[in-house]
């Protein structure tokens, strides 16, 4: 198991934990959840040994060997294949050994490290790389290619495959989705719910949490607090924890106004003054319990666009592409007030390449884009934080776009988007990827747009501000087209989907989730799958495991609504035994009854919590 014990860590004058502990089982798969900035990645440094504590001991088990995924846009001269291949850093410790041995002509040596290299996987584990690859959406000849040919977001792919090519027994990974379409997240939430190790997983993605993840690990006010659960499980048990500390913050509130009403009134009396100071005593002794604060600092919507054209923009017999080279042929469409829709495909089908076509930004090979007279267009592109000024301030870009606005309205405006205080007046040179992103959002609301084109445009943003953008987006009465791999976002803001493929663009009669299943990766590559008969046996066998993992999954879903239940009981039995009136000498029986009832309630949850391990670990087996 890994141990945070009163773990204090500061990053310069930052404190981000202070005296925070937690126990993380072995064999979990743990997303690490929090703001931007409250210290997630810091903590993967700790457990890297890249940072270390101010205070307090970190304990992870012995020999416990741990993958991690590099962040930085990988360099190398290397091959993709070698550069996977080399995440197995003891398999080629032995090959470079077996080389040594050949070129010294040692048989003897040569016999014990080919043994060595057989235990290690050694010849399956090319073609594990390339099953890898292939599954992160890479071709069979990308294999032989340079990674200095691959563009940023495919080295950050390598960089996982790298990072899934080493045996671990801890894997850290940081925003594994980003840059990743759907088809290939769904291919790594299969792989990753097969991990037998111990996974803890930063995301932003809701969608891929809940698929993955079956702990929560919370970070806030400088405390860790684990949850047992997907995400939509720790939102409701958060929710209710929340509930349950507000109602105990307002009886605290009215105990201690009642207190201080005391005090003020006899403070001054003799007679009184002994029971006066009493109170203060009582008053300053006094456990305090904080006021729930709003979760989310992003309040802001888009304005009602007016007036509006009928269509906004339309395209007839479009072709788009690059040079001489189609990648879009045929395109007819029209796109109307209250239009919300999804575009769906691989990378690289053309999804960017519609996006720009329509916003102007890609000149068409043929045909024509028609604007209504009345058509304002908002467009977020993948690269949108590169054409902020960085050496300008967010109420400059923001007076730049308007320069009617006064700065008052302007800086109210930015609040929204939790770009506060002297923060909108500094130049956003330092500002983080997040921050970028949410001033490049906060640019288009501002421009009052009556068609809004966005392409990944929650790349950077946290759960919190995906969530604002959520609800903005359905309040929006103008047309939308959007193409994310936020499947939380698609399935609340977008009533229609058009699939990009082929060179073609058409709708798309189905749901987001009947569209997964059929455009999922497969698992290895096609050169490399076997016979027809071998296929109908992996067939049965897939659909038996299938049959079983459903069975155990129905048991863990019964389990966690039973853990729910005793969870919101014992918070209702905590609330009841905080109240001070139980303390009377009248509600003397009372007591030890919901005292007991508190015991019992936790002896079952505890057991619940070993049925549920038990569980998981029969899913994993």
């Amino acid at each position: 198991m890994i141990r945070f014990h009163q773990i204090t860590l500061q990053r310069g004058v930052r404190r981000l934990l202070d005296t925070a502990g937690v126990t993380l089982q072995p064999r979990r798969r743990i997303a690490l959840v929090g703001r931007n900035g409250s210290g997630k990645s810091s903590l993967f440094a700790l457990l890297l040994g890249q940072l270390s504590p101010e205070a307090g001991e970190l304990t992870l088990p012995a020999g416990c060997r741990i993958a991690h995924m590099a962040q930085e846009v990988a360099y190398s001269d290397r091959t993709a294949l070698d550069f996977v291949l080399d995440g197995h850093a003891a398999l080629r410790k032995v090959q470079a050994r077996i080389k040594a041995a050949e070129d010294a002509d040692e048989p003897m040596q040569l016999a014990e490290l080919y043994a060595e290299l057989e235990a290690l996987g050694g010849y399956q584990a090319e073609h594990q790389a390339a099953e890898l690859m292939h599954g992160l959406g890479f071709a069979a000849t990308d294999q032989h290619r340079l990674v200095t040919e691959f563009s940023g977001g495919w080295r950050i792919r390598l960089n996982l495959a790298q990072a899934l090519m080493r045996p671990s027994d801890l894997l850290l990974l940081d925003e594994p989705t980003n840059h990743l379409d759907l088809d290939t997240i769904t291919w790594l939430e299969r792989r990753l719910q097969q991990y037998t190790g111990t996974l803890i997983c930063i995301s932003h993605d809701r969608d891929f949490i809940d698929q993955v993840a079956d702990n929560i690990l919370h970070l806030t006010g400088q405390q860790l607090h684990l949850y047992s659960g997907h995400y939509t499980d720790f939102e409701r048990q958060r929710a209710a924890q929340l509930a349950s500390q507000q109602a105990r913050y307002a009886q605290q509130q009215q105990q201690i106004s009642q207190i201080q009403g005391f005090i003020d009134r006899f403070r001054a009396k003799a007679s009184k003054a002994k029971q006066a100071q009493s109170r203060l005593k009582q008053l300053a002794n006094l456990e305090q319990v904080a006021q729930v604060q709003a979760d989310s600092p992003f309040r802001f919507r888009f304005l009602p666009p007016e007036p509006l054209s009928q269509p906004l923009l339309s395209a007839q017999d479009l072709q788009l592409g690059y040079a001489d080279q189609p990648v879009l042929r045929q395109i007819h469409l029209s796109l109307l007030p209250g239009d919300r829709i999804g575009l769906l495909g691989v990378n690289g089908a053309g999804k960017s390449t519609l996006i720009q076509g329509l916003t102007g930004a890609l000149a068409p090979q043929a045909g024509q884009v028609t604007r209504g007279e009345h058509c304002r267009i908002g467009y977020f592109a993948q690269h949108q934080l590169e054409a902020l000024d960085t050496g300008a301030s967010a109420l400059v870009h923001l007076q730049r776009a308007k320069p009617s606005a006064t700065e008052a309205q302007i800086r109210q405006f930015l609040g929204g988007f939790d770009i506060r205080s002297d923060q909108a007046l500094v130049p956003i040179a330092p500002f983080s990827g997040g921050e970028k992103a949410r001033l490049a959002l906060a640019l288009i609301v501002w421009q009052q747009p009556n068609l809004l084109l966005l392409d990944e445009p929650t790349n950077h943003l946290d759960l919190e501000m995906r969530s604002a953008l959520t609800l903005a987006l359905q309040a929006f009465t103008g047309a939308l087209v959007v193409v994310s791999h936020d499947r939380h976002l698609l399935r609340h803001s977008v009533d229609t989907y058009w699939l990009v493929s082929t060179g073609r663009v058409s709708e798309f009669h189905g749901t987001l989730d009947e569209y997964e299943p059929h455009s999922a990766s497969p698992t290895r590559p096609t050169d490399c799958q076997p016979g027809t008969g071998r296929k109908k046996q992996q067939r049965q066998q897939a659909a038996a495991a299938r049959k079983a993992q459903a069975r155990i999954q129905h048991q863990i879903q019964q389990v966690e609504r039973e853990m729910t239940r005793l969870d919101t009981e014992l918070q209702a039995v905590t609330a009841k035994l905080a109240d001070q009136t139980l303390y009377a000498a009248d509600n003397k029986t009372r007591l030890p009854e919901l005292t007991q009832h508190q015991a019992r309630l936790q002896r079952d949850r505890d057991a619940l919590d070993d049925d549920w391990l038990q569980l998981h670990e029969q899913l994993t087996s």
